[in-house]
Order: structure tokens, then sequence, then C-alpha cells
């Protein structure tokens, strides 16, 4: 289903009736009030504001595979959860990767050369315009794993005063989180993607 498509079916699934009410939901998530006016950035943000109002229209299948799908969709998840991203479908993944490298997803999905810039360019993104520190653990070994990573981002998106010098409110909001651990240093990459997850619900409210 196209884009327009899912945004038609999700007006009428939130039981938006009149022209005027839809052309100003348009407008608040877009600042456009018409569909012809929209990149397909702009008419993503509208689906993930209709699936937000409870519009629960078919998500698109399963485009990635090969090497480097799991990679590509963490780092996406990732993004989706620091209030980057507006859909977290897989053809998302592949406009983007397009428009960042010009690459079709048939060739950076089948070449390992093309598999790992791709890789580099949304974790370059992410450090860019969320301040993941993928090299740089400060002598932390909780950031030794890639969810701690981006938590902490999320964390400092939330509060952007935080310092790793002072992790007294976000071990408690951490641990509070998964019951039965009583240190940042025992969770599991399982344990920092509910974290991930559950600081992604916060962050979008506010992206």
């Amino acid at each position: 289903m196209s884009a327009v498509k899912m945004i038609y079916a999700g007006i009428r699934a939130v039981g938006i009736q009149e022209e005027d009410d839809r052309r100003a939901l348009f407008e608040r998530v877009t600042g456009k009030r018409r569909l012809r006016q929209m990149t397909p950035a702009d008419k993503d943000r509208v689906v993930a504001e209709l699936r937000r109002l409870g519009f629960q229209g078919p998500t698109s299948r399963k485009l990635l595979t090969g090497p480097y799908a799991k990679k590509l969709q963490a780092l996406w998840i990732a993004g989706w959860n620091l209030g980057l991203v507006h859909n977290r479908n897989d053809e998302a993944i592949i406009a983007f990767v397009k428009r960042q490298t010009g690459l079709d997803h048939a060739r950076w999905l089948r070449d390992p050369a093309d598999g790992k810039r791709v890789v580099e360019a949304l974790k370059d993104w992410l450090a860019r315009e969320a301040g993941v520190m993928w090299g740089n653990t400060q002598g932390y070994d909780w950031l030794k794993d890639h969810g701690g990573k981006i938590a902490w981002a999320q964390w400092r998106r939330l509060y952007p005063a935080a310092d790793l010098r002072d992790q007294t409110a976000f071990r408690a909001k951490v641990l509070a989180l998964v019951p039965g651990k009583d240190s940042l240093d025992r969770l599991t990459s399982a344990d920092w993607r509910e974290v991930c997850n559950a600081f992604g619900r916060v962050v979008r409210k506010g992206a």
C-alpha cells in the first residue's frame, strides 16, 4: 500500500471526516496542508501520527535479507527510539539509504563493501543527529553494549544537561525498568533493548 493510500485509510479509520480537520492534521504534523506539497518523509510522519491516534492499518512487509539486514534494522530501530525515524518499516530504511548513498538496495544487500558503507552511514547519522557515542566507552563497561550507548543518547535527548560523571538518575530509571539487576554492568543486550524501547516511547512523544 502506498503512503497516500495508507494516509486515506488511516483518516477513515480514526474518524476524521471533514476536509478542514484532515488538512489541520497535515499542517500540525508537517507544516503543509496538502499531500501534493509533502515529501515522502512528510507522508511517513502523517502515517506515524495516524498510527499514534489508533490506526491499525497494514505494516510493510520485510524487504531486508542477507548478512547486514539485522544490523541495519537494529540501527533503524535505534533511530526510531531516538525520535529521528518516523517510519520503522523496511521500505523507509531502503529509501533513506538511497538518499544518503545513492546505492540501490539490491546492491548493498549483496556486496559486503557496500553493505558496510551503509551500516557506517547509519551509524554516522545517529552519532551526528543524536549524539550516539559509538567508539568511546568513557571507561564504563556498560557503554560497551550498543544498547547502553543508545539508552544514554536517549537520556541526553530527554535531559540535555545529563553528564556521565553523575549517572544517579539514569541508573535509577534504568534499573527500575529491569527488576533484578543491581548494576548497569549486569544488563544484557536484551535488557538494554527493553530499556531503549521504554525510553523510546517517551522520546517520540516529544520528538
